[in-house]
């Protein structure tokens, strides 16, 4: 069921859907279900079972899960009652790699209730919440990852590469665009595309990003619970087709200092409930509309806070500079610095792209639960367009060369330097409070602190090599 529900006897799928979908998987081959459960980071969770247990797992009397006990969920306790997953039978997927096996999205409850700890279920609330204001919301992501293997050594290097290991490596430009790099990277992404077409995807391309061994991986949009459900189920897919052909995926945003920042933009766009079909942020004929602007008003609004969950993790913030020097083709980085907008301005967090009319946020990455970035994202441009929130000028310059104080003159700010300082702004986002629910948020915050505090207890090898001979 893709609405939000109260309770959990509304979530059970009728006996005329469970057998519809019982068939189609039968028909695909099917014997293995993997009904998933998404946790705080995003990740998926599952027990898998025969296809002899499908009525039952429907009906929410498969497996349970004691979520709290793998979840830093501080709220219950080895006494409290396990929560029950109930599979959304409008989010099959036959696993192409094993087509015996099919993942089925799922919903956590908890005596009866939604369960306030399930990601999933916040962003169903998220579009109940914007249906019931007028708006329905729509999203395409751009995944951005790095394909790898292991040397003789064990070692991990890029897949696609042709430089020695050792001794000389000429200092080329960038990665991007390469066309026989491109066509090395095919036997993979030969297989992927198929994949992604026969799924009905709509494969629009695959780049070669500006790191060597780095793409991007470009498909249709798709409503809002679509596409977080899609983007979770890649991150799988991409990783088991890479077995194949003997690499590994790293969602890692930025693995080394000479590694251009793997980022997954999100392209916002919203319709009416009431006029559906019709783009309200803007058209060919009419231009940027007002309730784009506003839109952008409400996301810069809410900006720092939503930026520690659509860049959550420490290794996040290392990307989200101006210029790195040990770049491999260049210096600057075309990573979102500053919490602004502009047309077509890639330096920029928000950009008004030339080629569609949608709100681009550059500051996310793969690392992100997209089930709490698009429920955020999703309140914060309702919130500017109900509130008429201005955003004021755009910055259509290049954010890099400007000074401290051209920053201050035109009232733009930088985006968090660190996940502590996004962290702490998402503690005091009343938005984040709505949409994340308090125990949600509290065991977020919960987990964002933690991994910052261990962080800092790690002495790094530049530490090291600054300090050790210095002091």
């Amino acid at each position: 069921m893709t609405v939000y529900v109260e309770t959990f006897a509304e979530a059970l799928p009728t006996a005329e859907r469970m057998a519809e979908v019982r068939k189609e998987l039968e028909d695909a081959g099917v014997k293995y279900v993997l009904s998933c459960w998404i946790d705080l980071h995003g990740i998926p969770k599952t027990k898998p079972v025969p296809m002899s247990d499908f009525e039952q797992l429907c009906m929410g009397k498969g497996p349970q899960f004691a979520v709290h006990s793998v979840s830093f969920v501080p709220e219950l306790s080895p006494a409290d009652s396990d929560q029950v997953m109930v599979p959304d039978l409008d989010a099959v997927y036959v696993c192409p790699w094993d087509t015996s096996m099919a993942i089925i999205f799922a919903d956590l409850f908890w005596e009866d209730a939604p369960y306030n700890v399930c990601p999933r279920q916040a962003l169903k609330r998220a579009i109940r919440d914007g249906a019931e204001a007028g708006y329905i919301g729509y999203c395409g992501i751009e995944p951005e990852f790095i394909a790898m293997r292991y040397d003789d050594n064990g070692q991990p290097v890029k897949a696609i590469d042709d430089e020695p290991l050792e001794g000389l490596r000429v200092r080329r430009q960038a990665f991007g665009y390469d066309a026989e790099f491109s066509i090395d990277s095919m036997p993979f992404f030969k297989d992927m595309i198929d994949i992604l077409e026969d799924m009905g995807w709509n494969v629009h391309d695959v780049v070669a990003e500006g790191g060597y061994s780095q793409f991007e991986l470009d498909f249709h949009y798709t409503d809002l619970l679509e596409m977080a459900d899609r983007l979770v189920f890649l991150r799988l897919l991409l990783k088991e087709v890479a077995k194949e052909h003997g690499m590994f995926i790293t969602f890692m945003p930025k693995p080394t200092v000479g590694d251009w920042r793997s980022g997954a933009h999100i392209n916002l766009s919203l319709q009416r409930t009431d006029n559906p079909g019709e783009n309200i942020f803007g058209s060919n004929d009419a231009g940027w509309s007002d309730e784009s602007r506003f839109a952008v008003g409400g996301l810069m609004k809410h900006a720092d806070g939503l930026t520690a969950i659509t860049c959550p993790i420490v290794n996040s913030y290392n990307g989200l500079v101006p210029r790195v020097g040990g770049f491999e083709g260049g210096t600057v980085t075309w990573a979102p610095t500053n919490i602004t907008y502009g047309y077509n301005n890639r330096s920029a967090q928000f950009r008004l792209p030339q080629s569609r009319y949608c709100v681009e946020n550059r500051a996310a990455d793969m690392t992100m639960n997209v089930y709490l970035a698009l429920s955020m994202s999703l309140g914060a441009a309702i919130e500017g367009i109900e509130n008429k929130i201005e955003p004021g000028p755009p910055t259509d310059r290049d954010l890099y060369s400007m000074t401290e104080e051209e920053y201050k003159e035109a009232g733009i700010r930088r985006l968090p330097r660190n996940l502590m300082i996004a962290t702490e702004a998402l503690r005091v986002d009343e938005l984040a409070e709505k949409v994340m629910g308090p125990v949600m948020k509290k065991s977020y915050i919960a987990y964002k602190v933690d991994e910052w505090e261990r962080y800092h207890q790690a002495v790094t090898d530049w530490e090291v090599q600054e300090y050790l001979r210095l002091y």
